[in-house]
């Protein structure tokens, strides 16, 4: 049987590795057996935290539409029930856009629900 020598792919997977753990600190970005752990960790949090990412951001446009909405007088959870009742479908991403970047428009939305709210 003939000789089979794998020290081309075996240096070129620990490198791939390796390359993967460049940044981190210590015998982790070196040595290929704890780089290999890091590198495993390191993408595990990466996947769970793309998760935890979409989360953090919808309770970020939670807060900055109930801190602008009670500059006119009405809180949160009202406003988003109005909206609903009354057939104006904007998702929590624009809104939390427009409070920033266009707060005329948000201005006239909650005075078109705080009018219904009234009556």
């Amino acid at each position: 049987m003939t000789r089979v020598k794998r020290g081309v792919t075996s240096r070129s997977r620990h490198k791939r590795l390796v390359r993967l753990a460049k940044g981190f600190r210590s015998r982790r970005k070196n040595v290929y057996r704890v780089a290999k752990q890091a590198v495993m960790k390191s993408q595990q949090y990466s996947y769970i935290d793309r998760k935890k990412r979409k989360r953090s951001f919808r309770s970020l446009w939670i807060m900055h539409i109930n801190i602008a909405s009670r500059k006119y007088g009405i809180n949160y959870s009202t406003l988003m029930k109005q909206l609903r009742l009354n057939g104006i479908e904007v998702n929590r991403k624009h809104l939390s856009g427009l409070i920033e970047y266009d707060s005329s428009i948000f201005k006239g939305i909650v005075g078109s629900v705080f009018n219904s709210v009234r009556l």
